[in-house]
């Protein structure tokens, strides 16, 4: 620099963008006159990063800094995880001369296979643990989950996704996201309370906006992986708050529709942010029930095999519990003045007619509605009442409604007992998906009894070929196997010849415990 100077008395050099700044240098400068200082975790990022800036390399001494600091990069921090956490914190305000020279990826390995071997070590910790005390329980946690919330989002991006790779078991990942989530987002959401109809966000919004949608990128896919709902729900609303892209809460919704029968009511109940529009963000777990209702659409064509049984299936059950969530979340937004009833139809003719066995809940409900918006046409009143089955009403619910002037006239009288002729074409829809299920269940019997013919047939041509002497044993063996077929076996069919000891011990043989008739 001196000698590119156009001034040959030049005495004064500014050098512009320094890594680390006038305490670095110092540092660099005292490492040239010989004198002794200590390169520490703190420091080594920034005394390697001027070095190379400096142009302080083996070309000018053998002993130089460059060589200095990556030595102990090398020998001592990336072998240490809470060293290397220290060390990508630093590099944070180094960039890109950190990034370029492969410090961060260095310490991001390192974590993460630092992380992995101490998830290894202390596996039989977390045993004892889980078998002790509740003061034991609470150490089990991992110790790196709380250094890992220091570092700003763009590294902890990159430290967790290392650690995915790796092989770092999911519920570790977990309690570090929320973790780092209840660090970074204190206090969110407290402007956008005060101010909803703001225009232009703050660089601390955007910050916000951008931790929630990485922390939401970040959560494990594995489907073993059991991330709190609480935090579930935490999240969304924060990302509701905060506008965070369509994606992220996409995301947050579908998880929470894969467990939402095991959902509260007061999970349900976000708070709309909108001005104007209703007390309650009905659209929001309205989606939510779309995402529940085409896992369980998904799982009932899964599981449409020779024992499944369409209403009788584990997924059903859960269809139970959330039509029963649904009518007490409908009670509970009905007060609303604000809500409209596009939207409260649209909760309630989204679940199947089997998702109520009892329509009492949805009665109490609507009841609730025409009650809170008194002024509401009689042809809304009518759109309302006309997903009610007063057929699936208790006793109680049948006598209440018959005497609540709220509804409309031909309801109270079907509810006095004059039924109605006419079907739904919503309950001819659900009608006809009970008749699909039942249809594919009696294929799937009749693929299992034709492999059973199949069989048999075999073994009738085997018995043809060994007795083929013996005219009156063939004859036997095929009247017993049409005897076994019963295809032709009806109310008028003429009587039922007994089968054999022996075809009773090849049927038993062959694991038959029922038949099916085909006629």
């Amino acid at each position: 620099m001196v000698a590119d100077a156009k001034d040959s008395n030049i005495s004064r050099l500014e050098l512009c963008n320094l890594p680390g700044g006038a305490r670095t240098f110092e540092l660099a400068a005292k490492f040239c006159y010989g004198m002794n200082f200590e390169i520490t975790a703190s420091n080594v990022s920034h005394l390697r990063c001027a070095a190379e800036f400096l142009e302080m390399t083996e070309d000018y001494y053998e002993v130089n800094l460059i060589e200095c600091t990556e030595t102990y990069l090398n020998e001592v921090v990336i072998q240490s995880l809470e060293k290397s956490v220290e060390v990508l914190s630093a590099c944070e305000t180094l960039l890109p001369i950190a990034e370029d020279l492969g410090i961060l990826n260095r310490c991001v390995n390192a974590i993460a296979v630092s992380a992995c071997k101490e998830q290894l070590v202390s596996g039989l910790s977390r045993l004892d643990c889980e078998s002790g005390s509740i003061e034991l329980k609470g150490g089990c946690v991992d110790w790196w989950v709380e250094d890992l919330s220091g570092l700003n989002i763009d590294s902890y991006h990159r430290v967790v996704s290392a650690m995915g790779r790796t092989g770092v078991r999911s519920d570790s990942i977990v309690a570090s996201l929320m973790h780092y989530a209840q660090v970074s987002l204190k206090g969110i959401g407290k402007q956008q309370i005060r101010n909803p109809a703001r225009t232009n966000p703050g660089a601390m919004e955007n910050s916000q906006r951008e931790i929630v949608e990485t922390l939401v990128s970040l959560m494990p896919t594995e489907k073993s992986s059991s991330i709190p709902l609480s935090f579930l729900f935490g999240m969304l609303r924060m990302a509701i708050m905060i506008d965070a892209n369509l994606t992220c809460r996409l995301e947050l919704e579908r998880r929470i529709s894969f467990r939402l029968e095991m959902v509260l009511l007061d999970d349900l109940l976000i708070p709309c942010i909108q001005a104007g529009d209703s007390m309650f963000d009905v659209d929001t777990v309205h989606r939510i029930l779309v995402h529940f209702l085409q896992r369980i659409e998904e799982e009932e064509n899964d599981d449409c095999g020779y024992e499944s049984d369409g209403l009788g299936s584990p997924s059903h059950g859960s269809v139970l519990k959330v039509g029963r969530l649904v009518d007490a979340y409908l009670a509970e937004i009905a007060p609303d003045p604000y809500l409209s009833v596009q939207k409260f139809v649209a909760i309630i003719e989204i679940l199947p007619d089997y998702a109520r066995v009892i329509d009492d809940g949805l009665y109490r409900a609507v009841d609730i509605f025409l009650k809170a918006h008194p002024m509401l046409p009689e042809h809304e009143r009518k759109q309302l009442c006309k997903y009610i089955d007063c057929q699936k009403l208790s006793q109680e619910a049948s006598n209440h409604a018959a005497q609540n002037d709220r509804l409309p006239v031909h309801m109270a009288k079907i509810s006095s007992g004059i039924p109605s002729a006419a079907m739904s074409p919503r309950d001819n829809y659900a009608s006809l998906r009970r008749e699909n299920r039942e249809l594919k269940l009696e294929i799937s019997r009749m693929r299992v009894r034709l492999s059973e013919l199949e069989k048999e047939q075999v073994v009738m041509k085997q018995g043809m070929m060994e007795k083929s002497g013996n005219g009156k044993k063939f004859l036997t063996s095929i009247s017993k196997g049409i005897g076994r077929i019963g295809i032709f076996h009806g109310p008028g069919g003429g009587k039922q010849q007994k089968p054999g000891r022996k075809s009773r011990a090849s049927e038993g043989k062959n694991g038959r415990s029922r038949r099916y008739s085909l006629s």
